[in-house]
Order: structure tokens, then C-alpha cells, then sequence
């Protein structure tokens, strides 16, 4: 279940360091951020889903390393990313 295409572009708007930029690891937290959200309505809505409870938890993890990489390369981000998204700081 992608992110619609306008929602994707607005969440790479606001963390982009660059214009065109898709990979910097602000742009990628922030787009997975707003991936898990999403699939969490989804969950609380079909218990059930098995396969997307799993695909939630891989996202996870990935915006988990993401984050470990930005706290070790730049702290200064890190604090900064996740003081936007709302997410607990672990550094």
C-alpha cells in the first residue's frame, strides 16, 4: 500500500536538502515515517493482516538504522529529524 504520489512529494519537500533530492537519509525517515503511519490505520482497522503487520515491522527496522546512521554522521540532524516526525530519540 504506497504512499500516494502528492503526499510522498509534500513529506520529500519538507526534509529534502536539495531540490531532486530522494536519498539523503532526512528524506528517507521521513517518507518511512509516514509509510508506517499509514499501514498502522490500516492495522487497527484489519487485525488480521498478517503480511502487512510484517511489512510494518521491516519498515521498522529500516527507519531504525536510518536513524542510527544520521545520530553517528550527524547529531545536530538526528535531533532535529526527530523532533519534527515525533519520534522517541535513542542517542
Amino acid at each position: 500500500m504506497p504512499l500516494p504520489k502528492d503526499q510522498k512529494q509534500k513529506v520529500m519537500g519538507q526534509f529534502r536538502r536539495k531540490e531532486g533530492d530522494t536519498g539523503s537519509p532526512e528524506v528517507q525517515i521521513a517518507v518511512l515515517t509516514a509509510r508506517i503511519n499509514q499501514l498502522n490505520e490500516h492495522l487497527k482497522k484489519n487485525k488480521h493482516d498478517e503480511s502487512s503487520r510484517r511489512g510494518l515491522l521491516k519498515m521498522v527496522g529500516q527507519r531504525r538504522r536510518h536513524l542510527a546512521y544520521l545520530g553517528k554522521t550527524n547529531p545536530e540532524k538526528y535531533r532535529e529529524v526527530t523532533e519534527k516526525l515525533n519520534l522517541r530519540q535513542t542517542q
